[in-house]
């Protein structure tokens, strides 16, 4: 007869490359769903100068097949193997100046990549933050919180629809990721860790990448600053093969010359079009109902030294 107790530890699912009927069968999260734990089989990532969606904090995290890795290829995105996973969760702290006080989770978007084409989807989460639904319609959802500053805010957080996502996710006709550039990764010792991890290959010195901003660090120039604001924030519209290519000549792609953006030609209708909320003439177009006051701010202040 044995009398010793043993234990063991079952492995976490694999992730599902599939727009499943639920968030929850992707198996991006263990635990509680709520808590947004990542998978093991995922890991979290960040930027240095994130977009602006109406004050909403995000989780960002990459699922990549077992036994691939991304790999090197400039200072744009990497190669993400067929099978990538990559979520975006949109998420309110009740009171930001205690977390402990909860959230209120909104939506999960999700970009896989099968056979090379990237392909887009965004999960619902209900009242309960227990379950996200596969729903690609637009929605309004009720949010209140109190900041940092204890300034309470009352916001109608838009979803966007599949649609609406891929007027910004759009290249060349083709769905696209938009945040996960090297560049846009590469600080606060990122890319070396993602190396050291085996996520990223073909690539051993981080400090080959360039760097893009974060438009807050005040050791930057105004106009390196206001660059990587509009990077973010415009730029996957204002490119060559953007939502707004043919529409207008203005290209705002960090590493674009300042001579061949357009910036200084259409200044008054960049101030004029992120100065006040007047859907569909504000820009950006979908993402906020609001005016970003700190980052038109800045905008404003670049645009007046260009005379």
């Amino acid at each position: 007869m044995y009398t010793d107790a043993f234990s063991f530890t079952t492995a976490a699912p694999l992730v599902v490359p599939e727009f499943m009927p639920t968030l929850s069968e992707l198996n991006l999260f263990i635990g509680d769903i709520e808590d947004l734990t990542p998978s093991p089989y995922a890991f979290e990532y960040e930027l240095s100068t994130p977009l602006f969606t109406d004050f909403a904090h995000k989780q960002r995290i990459i699922a990549l097949p077992q036994g691939t890795t991304m790999e090197y290829v400039d200072d744009g995105f990497p190669d993400f193997p067929n099978k990538t996973v990559i979520a975006k969760t949109f998420y309110y702290f009740n009171d930001e100046r205690d977390e402990s006080l909860g959230k209120k989770i909104i939506e999960t978007r999700i970009l896989i990549k099968n056979d090379g084409v990237w392909e887009l989807g965004n999960y619902k989460w209900n009242d309960d933050q227990t379950v996200a639904v596969l729903d690609n319609t637009t929605g309004t959802v009720p949010v209140s919180f109190i900041d940092a500053d204890g300034e309470s805010f009352d916001i109608n957080y838009v979803i966007p629809s599949a649609n609406q996502c891929f007027d910004c996710h759009n290249s060349y006709d083709e769905v696209t990721p938009i945040g996960p550039k090297l560049r846009t990764m590469n600080f606060n010792n990122q890319l070396q860790n993602f190396i050291d991890a085996g996520h990223l290959t073909n690539l051993t010195d981080p400090n080959t990448v360039s760097v893009l901003p974060n438009w807050l660090d005040e050791s930057y120039t105004l106009e390196e600053r206001a660059r990587a604001y509009m990077d973010v924030n415009c730029a996957h519209c204002h490119s060559d093969g953007g939502f707004c290519e043919v529409q207008t000549l203005l290209r705002l792609p960090y590493e674009t010359p300042f001579a061949d953006s357009y910036i200084f030609e259409v200044r008054d209708q960049i101030d004029t079009r992120m100065s006040t909320y007047n859907p569909p003439y504000t820009m950006p177009l979908i993402g906020t109902t609001m005016v970003h006051d700190k980052g038109y701010s800045l905008i404003r202040s670049y645009l007046q030294t260009l005379q």
